[in-house]
């Protein structure tokens, strides 16, 4: 670190653009999740409502979209996981995408699979998106059963 310290502040500035891109994939992922459950809601809008006349309370209702998109939602995640970690290993074990040793040292990507990283990264990112799926279904509380049932 005393004879090269450029090299490793350029690392240190690697480490911060995976955050950036880690940030800004969530952020784009939350919004694709919270869109397909706005979109859910809107097409069982009468279902919404027939359930609202039939006495079910908001709470049970935002609970049933909650576990519905939460399905969806863990689907995807294992999807993800599985292919991703699966690249992962393909890498770790064949070292397809090789490096040019002159340029970076190394002859092919390294790559660390920490299960602790991925357990909490799955685990934030799965909270996280619970969280976003909160105020979409807040829309629930506005449907009135008299005017959604009425243009079924």
């Amino acid at each position: 670190m005393e004879t090269y310290p450029h090299i490793f502040d350029w690392l240190d500035l690697q480490d911060m653009n995976v955050v950036i891109i880690i940030a800004l994939m969530l952020l784009v992922a939350g919004i694709t999740i919270i869109s397909m459950l706005l979109i859910i809601i809107l097409e069982r809008t009468s279902t919404i409502g027939l359930l609202k006349a039939m006495g079910a309370s908001n709470g049970l209702i935002r609970s049933i979209f909650l576990r519905r998109s939460c399905r969806i939602l863990l689907i995807g995640m294992i999807i993800g996981n599985v292919i991703g970690i699966g690249l992962c290993l393909i890498q770790q074990h064949t070292h397809y995408i090789a490096l040019s040793p002159e340029s970076y040292y190394l002859s092919a990507v390294p790559i660390e699979l920490n299960p602790w990283h991925i357990l909490m990264l799955n685990v934030g990112t799965f909270v996280l998106w619970v969280l976003m799926l909160l105020l979409p279904t807040m829309l629930i509380n506005n449907v009135r059963p008299s005017k959604s049932i009425r243009f079924e």
